[in-house]
């Protein structure tokens, strides 16, 4: 059995983040140690809102939730970025946690722009390959 938000794909995704994040957090001591807390309290932030968004009956409400944890997703990103530039880990290291941030972030983007209202995964048309490569495009 399971509940309604475990079946949604950005959900899997989102956890997959959270492992991938807390197994680069593992190896940040020293100064970085404030970026790993931050990217851990980020990256959880993820699937519980999307969890909780998606408990809500409002539209309104479940469309707020969902882009509180598409503010964390991009926080995540921001993070990495900073600690690929301070040294506490090098772009290739972050690769696959950008992949996945992608991911989130496009099909949290898609639930929560149709028409202007909070919407169910299984009615969004994804399109994160597109924002990933205008993303490598611009260069970022």
């Amino acid at each position: 059995m399971q509940f309604d938000h475990e079946k949604l794909d950005v959900y899997k995704v989102s956890l997959d983040f959270v492992k991938w994040a807390g197994d680069l957090a593992a190896g940040l001591i020293g100064r970085h140690r404030h970026a790993r807390d931050q990217l851990q309290r980020a990256s959880l932030s993820i699937p519980l809102n999307i969890a909780e968004g998606n408990a809500k009956r409002s539209s309104a409400d479940r469309k707020r939730f969902l882009e509180i944890a598409r503010g964390s997703a991009m926080e995540c990103a921001a993070i990495l970025d900073v600690l690929a530039m301070s040294d506490g880990c090098t772009r290739e290291q972050i690769g696959k946690g950008k992949d996945l941030l992608f991911r989130i972030v496009a099909m949290l983007s898609k639930m929560t722009e149709i028409n202007g209202r909070g919407v169910h995964e299984a009615e969004a048309d994804y399109d994160y390959e597109h924002e990933h490569e205008h993303d490598a495009k611009s260069g970022g």
